[in-house]
């Protein structure tokens, strides 16, 4: 649906049936104006239902970068959240992109990554006596080993997986399709799910080239891997905001710590935009400067 029907109809339904005031949905439209430019401002342009969350996120942490007040920003997620929720009642969507929508914290410019042995203990907080534990181990190594969005997990299948060569194909926003490099624990971990959980589960007929599925057969979904996460990071005793957009962040930032060319590691990512990609340049030199304030002896205060 384009745009300019889409707010044009919203702003019927706030007037009309929550009768909001005109300065309050005048605000509200002047938010989704700020949207709609984001969405344009991508290669191709994305219409309001190709939008996910993690580009929701993304503005919504850019607008907060930008120096948007808190405030503000609560009533900006409040109009995206329920713009959505409109779009969704009138049958535009078949999933509400904003349900885990959540507003930025105050000065928090760079998103949450996890340490390497961060993400081995959430690993190592999965329960092996429960039935499934290998499929869980399986999933938090694919996304931190491909950096793949929580959407391209769910609906990752089963023959587009290249283990033998070391890569998958990711079928990724707007259906563009990427090869990712996939690392030996996460291959390792798969094949365990595979021969020793996935064999025995009753699949259901429209998920049998689904490669990760839940206890009844069927393909996992993005809330369910959400809830995972948390879970294992509380047990990890992680105290960090955690998603399983972090296992991405934590795959890009090690890149570029490392030394990864920028360019490779947007077309690992499957970024339309370098632009995109370099926000991990600027969390790699917040990384330096945060380690340096805290151990060089003339940075630390009262130390002449």
């Amino acid at each position: 649906m384009a745009w300019k029907q889409a707010l044009t109809d919203f702003r019927v339904h706030l007037r009309l049936e929550r009768g909001l005031s005109e300065r309050t949905v005048a605000a509200y439209l002047r938010d989704l104006a700020k949207l709609r430019n984001f969405a344009e401002g991508h290669t191709p342009p994305l219409l309001p239902e190709a939008l996910q969350l993690e580009d929701l996120q993304a503005f919504v942490t850019d607008q907060a970068k930008r120096g948007l007040k808190a405030t503000s920003q609560a009533r900006l997620t409040s109009a995206i959240r329920g713009f959505y929720k409109q779009l969704r009642r009138e049958r535009r969507l078949d999933q509400d992109p904003t349900e885990l929508l959540e507003s930025p914290r105050t000065g928090r410019h760079l998103p949450d990554f996890l340490h390497l042995e961060e993400i081995d203990a959430m690993i190592a907080a999965i329960d092996l006596s429960r039935p499934l534990a290998h499929r869980d181990q399986a999933i938090l190594e694919t996304l931190y080993s491909c950096g793949l969005r929580v959407s391209e997990l769910c609906g990752l299948r089963i023959s587009r997986l290249h283990l033998g060569e070391g890569f998958i194909r990711v079928m990724g926003k707007g259906d563009k399709e990427r090869l990712v490099p996939i690392g030996p624990q996460a291959i390792g971990r798969i094949e365990v799910w595979r021969s020793h959980e996935r064999l025995h589960l009753p699949v259901q007929p429209d998920a049998e080239d689904i490669l990760f599925l839940n206890a009844r057969g069927a393909a996992l979904s993005r809330v369910w891997v959400f809830k995972l996460v948390k879970d294992l990071a509380a047990k990890a005793g992680i105290r960090k905001s955690i998603s399983p957009h972090t296992f991405r962040h934590s795959f890009a930032t090690h890149l570029v710590e490392g030394g990864a060319d920028l360019r490779a590691v947007q077309e690992m990512l499957g970024h339309a935009s370098i632009t995109t990609t370099e926000i991990y340049t600027h969390l790699d030199r917040e990384y330096l400067r945060s380690n340096i304030m805290r151990f060089h002896p003339r940075a630390k205060a009262g130390r002449g």
